[in-house]
Parts: structure tokens; C-alpha cells; sequence
């Protein structure tokens, strides 16, 4: 795959990774140990299923992804951010796209929920070689997104 693509979805990746760490350092811990006694272990339950609203919100994104690589639409994947983008870093992920060539992008599979994260597996194909980059999504303000 071309370096330039690479390079630009590593980047994509690593700052959607940095976001998903940095909320999870600064999440509040709990309350404070009490003095009384410790309340016993909870018992452990099945997960709950994801809503079937979120399923679909988050195929939808994860396609919309897909589409923008495919595509080489930095615009188009803007709106699909949590936080707006600059200017200076969609022109940037723009030149990286343009410059990577023809590509073709498809999921791996269905994306796996989480509660209100999620992850969608994008597979991409480009002259200079393969590349899978799995893409951390999360539910903000009701709207599904990708962090970063």
C-alpha cells in the first residue's frame, strides 16, 4: 500500500486511540472507600444485547467510513467525527488520500458493539499493499462517531 495511505491511517488510528485512552485516564474513579463494611462482589450477569438502533447506527457509520476511504472523501469523513476537524487536517488527510492512489476498501465483518463503543474493522487494498485498521467508534450526545 502506498506509505502516504499508511501512514495516514496509522496516524487516523493512533489519534482515535490517544482519544479512547485519554477519556478512559480522566473518568472519574468512583466514590471514595467508605469506613463501613465492603458491600459483596456483584454477581456476575450475561451482557446486554445491543439495541437494535445502535446496531444500525453503527453499520451505517462503519459503511460510512468504507465509502470516504473508497472514495478519497476527507470532506465527507469530517462529518463523521465526533469533534469538527480543521481545515489544515482534512486538507492534510486529503493529500495522503490523494496521493495513496485507486484504493478499494470493504469491512472485515460486522462492527462489535460495546455499550455506547464500538470498533469496525475497514480492510484496504492500494497498489502499494494491505492494510487493516481497526476504527474505535463511540455514541456522544445520542449520535454515533468517531472519536478524535
Amino acid at each position: 500500500m502506498n506509505r502516504a495511505l499508511a501512514a495516514g491511517l496509522v496516524l487516523l488510528g493512533v489519534a482515535a486511540a490517544g482519544v479512547v485512552l485519554g477519556l478512559l485516564l480522566v473518568a472519574p474513579s468512583g466514590a471514595p472507600p467508605s469506613t463501613s463494611s465492603p458491600a459483596p462482589p456483584p454477581r456476575p450477569s450475561a451482557p446486554a444485547a445491543p439495541d437494535e438502533a445502535d446496531t444500525a447506527a453503527v453499520a451505517v457509520l462503519a459503511r460510512a467510513i468504507v465509502d470516504a476511504i473508497a472514495h478519497h472523501d476527507s470532506a465527507a469523513f469530517g462529518k463523521l467525527t465526533c469533534r469538527p476537524q480543521s481545515t489544515e487536517a482534512l486538507a492534510g488527510l486529503q493529500r495522503t488520500w490523494d496521493a495513496a492512489g485507486p484504493v478499494t476498501a470493504k469491512l472485515t465483518g460486522p462492527p462489535e458493539l460495546r455499550g455506547e463503543s464500538a470498533t469496525a474493522k475497514v480492510h484496504v487494498e492500494a497498489a502499494g499493499g494491505v492494510k487493516d485498521t481497526p476504527f474505535p467508534l463511540h455514541k456522544e450526545n445520542g449520535r454515533w462517531c468517531v472519536p478524535g
